[in-house]
């Protein structure tokens, strides 16, 4: 393994939670909502995938990328609407719960396809 790579992809993956981050704080909520609603993530995992694995493995990625997207809209809507009655650890927690059970039912959909 080589460990050079592999803090390099740490360091780019902090990188980009420092940069999110940042411009929550510093710039407005709504530029770091940007960058964190943005495929950077996606496309640095599509593409370190891809130099490992293949075209293959980065194209089923990608479908499974599409279809989970569902499941982390459904956590983000809830853990909206939960931060409005409850502190933000049990939101998390039942925002969690909600990905879960969406992340559960859409993996029984995509094997029935």
């Amino acid at each position: 393994m080589d460990y050079s790579y592999l803090a390099l992809k740490f360091l780019i993956g902090g990188g980009v939670i420092v940069g999110i981050t940042f411009l929550a704080e510093q710039v407005d909520p709504k530029y770091g909502g940007i960058l964190a609603a943005a495929p950077i993530t996606t496309t640095l995992a599509f593409l370190f995938t891809y130099s490992d694995a293949g075209q293959a493995t980065t194209r089923q990625l990608v479908m499974g990328s599409f279809w989970f997207a569902i499941p982390t809209l459904l956590f983000l809507l809830a853990l909206y609407l939960l931060m409005s009655r409850y502190p933000l650890i049990p939101s998390f927690g039942g925002a969690y719960g909600v990905w879960l059970v969406a992340v559960l039912v859409m993996n029984r959909l995509l094997l029935g396809i």
